[in-house]
């Protein structure tokens, strides 16, 4: 908030309050019949009256500029925001780009596959049956980290017992 603003509220509140003081001694004068202090007392209402207008107004332009300064700071807000966003997407395109030119494996797929995939998208079952039997009579085998196959498998049958 503004200093505009905040002097603004507090002088139109004070001089609001001020009109109390004028007004008793007009509303005592009033009782007495004193014509010439009811008209002071009047000046001295209409003059805190004035003054808290003044203020009013000067609080109302000082909420302006706050409101301004509010949509500006917004404005750059989103421009950075954007910005960022920009440099994220680009950093992203670069990592994208560089994984695309590291030493990666290629998967080929040989005519005979191409055509058991095609056979396999074409009928109803998951796989052919040569394959299917292919696949059941396997063993399944562990590969260490070279890609050889792991010979330390355990063998069929052993039991593991663990109690908690």
């Amino acid at each position: 908030m503004q200093a505009k603003t905040i002097e603004g509220l507090v002088g139109a509140r004070i001089n609001t309050d001020l009109i109390n003081t004028p007004r008793r001694a007009y509303e005592e004068a009033e009782r007495k019949g004193d014509t010439a202090t009811m008209e002071r007392a009047m000046g001295y209402m209409s003059e805190h009256a004035d003054k808290a207008e003044e203020y009013r107004a000067e609080a109302e332009e000082g909420m302006k500029e706050d409101a301004k300064d509010t949509r500006e700071k917004a404005e750059l807000d989103r421009e950075e925001a954007i910005q960022k966003r920009k440099e994220d997407r680009e950093e992203f395109e670069k990592r994208i780009e560089e994984n695309r030119n590291k030493n990666t494996d290629i998967v080929e797929i040989s005519e005979d596959g191409r055509a058991v995939m095609k056979d396999n998208a074409d009928s109803d079952s998951s796989a052919p049956a040569e394959i299917n039997a292919d696949v059941i009579n396997t063993e399944p085998v562990v590969y260490t980290k070279t890609g050889e196959v792991n010979q330390s498998q355990r063998e069929p049958g052993t039991n593991i017992s663990v109690s908690v």
